[in-house]
């Protein structure tokens, strides 16, 4: 009789938790990704013709052609970004091709990294506050933030970031979220081996910047933690391409956006295998800001004296989205749309 008592208490303590524990399986999940500075016209259009044998931006104009380049820009777009161009093409929607006069574009007018990201987090640009890239916590809430506040998504959100500044951008230490960003490594006692591999070669991996990690270990720290931890809303920003950009580095910028790509199909790959993700998880990815393309050398640069710089681009694709394709008909969308499509994702 005792041992029947000790069973029907195990079950009653433990039969509210594995309920919970399913309902935080099935609800839908959000991964938000960006691609910082990566210009709309690699996207859509691959290697530019007027980049890729340019030996002032290009290094080894043979090997990087051969990598890169086809005769028609559709060709060169699939080299590029094959996961994108073969797979999220068909199941969900892509917007910013302005060849076809679909059209994203920032509402800030600083067209750089802060204010892009305080407007794709917030839902709305703020010109008067957020005027730099300095350390500087950010006085608005983000999306992330007021979903961790709720009782439904506490402690199931988790950002992480290759530039130093993104504790400021998310406000870590008012909105609790954990960030793990620029040069931190993994916390916790139950680290993965990755994660402890990670954390080992971090500090012996230099860096060709000072505020920028390399996007691998972003985006393995990333993975491994949903891999440990399952939150619910992931938000993941690979640094690599603005910084390669602004150093005047074509070759290194392409071959960045590739890693990308890859990153994106593996961690698709990753929920698309994993019980607690598959079949509920919807992909947002986009850019904090633009580059010019004229005069050529402005390709290395953005913000408001240049031309092009407030022109960004947007996918969706995984659980509830539409398979619209590559939209090629007239729209004008803009970065504070993702705050209201995350809601939208999430009712």
């Amino acid at each position: 009789m005792k041992n029947l008592i000790f069973i029907l208490n195990l079950f009653l303590m433990y039969a509210p938790l594995n309920a919970q524990e399913k309902v935080m399986e099935n609800r839908n999940k959000v991964v938000l990704i960006t691609l910082d500075g990566l210009r709309w016209q690699e996207l859509f259009t691959g290697a530019d013709p007027k980049l890729i044998a340019n030996k002032e931006y290009v290094s080894d104009t043979t090997s990087l052609k051969a990598m890169f380049w086809k005769n028609t820009a559709q060709s060169r777009r699939e080299v590029l970004f094959p996961f994108i161009w073969n797979k999220i093409e068909g199941e969900g929607e892509i917007h910013g091709n302005r060849n076809f006069g679909s059209k994203v574009d920032l509402t800030n007018h600083m067209w750089f990294s802060y204010p892009g990201y305080n407007e794709i987090l917030t839902g709305k640009a703020d010109d008067e506050n957020i005027r730099s890239n300095d350390k500087i916590y950010n006085p608005n809430m983000t999306i992330l933030e007021k979903l961790n506040r709720t009782e439904q998504y506490s402690g199931k959100v988790a950002a992480f970031a290759s530039w130093d500044v993104f504790p400021y951008i998310i406000n870590d230490k008012r909105s609790g979220i954990p960030v793990n960003a620029g040069f931190d490594s993994a916390k916790g006692k139950d680290l993965t081996v990755i994660e402890q591999f990670l954390n080992k070669t971090l500090p012996h991996t230099p860096s060709p910047w000072g505020s920028v990690r390399l996007d691998m270990f972003t985006h393995n720290y990333a993975l491994e933690y949903m891999k440990r931890k399952h939150p619910d809303i992931v938000y993941i920003s690979y640094g690599e391409t603005d910084d390669f950009a602004h150093g005047g580095n074509y070759q290194a910028y392409l071959k960045s956006a590739h890693s990308t790509d890859e990153f994106l199909r593996e961690l698709w790959d990753y929920t698309q295998a994993d019980p607690y993700y598959r079949n509920k998880t919807t992909f947002i990815v986009t850019t904090d800001h633009g580059r010019g393309t004229e005069p050529l050398d402005t390709w290395k640069s953005h913000g408001s004296k240049v031309d092009g710089a407030g022109e960004v681009w947007l996918m969706l694709y995984g659980a509830g989205v539409e398979p619209l394709g590559e939209v090629k008909e007239k729209e004008q969308l803009y970065t504070t749309h993702i705050v209201n499509k995350i809601y939208n994702i999430l009712d």
